[in-house]
């Protein structure tokens, strides 16, 4: 069921088999997921987000135009979701331990992959994460969203404006300008 396109395992959600929706939401939460989490910058709202994203996709599949994309649909739902949450400022600032992303040897030791990083090069790493979402906290969320479209999804001009229901050209401005301000704010906090 896993290998089925979109289009037929929503013509079967639609039809009965309910559980046809699950292969769409293995198929794309982790992509919605780290758009999400670039906007909110927050693990569990990002993950709340999507999993309300879903749940609306499904309540309103029966509106869903088949020969249209589901994931610039899903993706659109989750984006405006996200958009709502960080209007409503209720973004934690909180960052906390991820016990899922560390390996264990089977003695439950932490593996030792985890211990190659020097604590310093850690530190640093994440003061550069803090500093470039702090500096996207500062671009519009039109910008923002450009640039979380083309440096997280990689995707080209085209799908950023397909997706973005916008012209190249205002792709391109966007991305131009959001960079642009991006720099400008980075190198004013170094030099700060």
């Amino acid at each position: 069921m896993n290998e089925l396109p979109d289009a037929e395992l929503i013509t079967r959600v639609l039809a009965g088999e309910t559980a046809c929706y699950r292969p769409l939401v293995v198929r794309y939460q982790n992509r919605l997921h780290a758009m999400v989490m670039g906007m909110v910058r927050n693990h569990e709202d990002a993950k709340d987000i999507v999993q309300v994203a879903f749940v609306k996709a499904y309540q309103s599949l029966a509106t869903f135009r088949i020969e249209s994309s589901f994931y610039t649909w899903i993706y659109r739902i989750a984006m405006n979701l996200g958009i709502d949450h960080c209007r409503k400022g209720k973004r934690r600032k909180t960052t906390s331990f991820e016990e899922a992303v560390v390996s264990r040897d089977e003695d439950g030791t932490i593996a030792s992959q985890h211990h190659d990083e020097s604590p310093a090069v850690a530190l640093a790493r994440r003061e550069l994460h803090e500093r470039i979402y702090a500096a996207l906290d500062e671009v519009s969320e039109d910008m923002r969203e450009a640039i979380l479209l083309r440096e997280v999804e990689g995707l080209s001009y085209k799908e950023i404006a397909d997706r973005m229901g916008i012209p190249e050209g205002t792709v391109m401005s966007r991305l131009y300008y959001a960079r642009k301000k991006l720099q400008s704010l980075l190198k004013t906090e170094e030099a700060g």
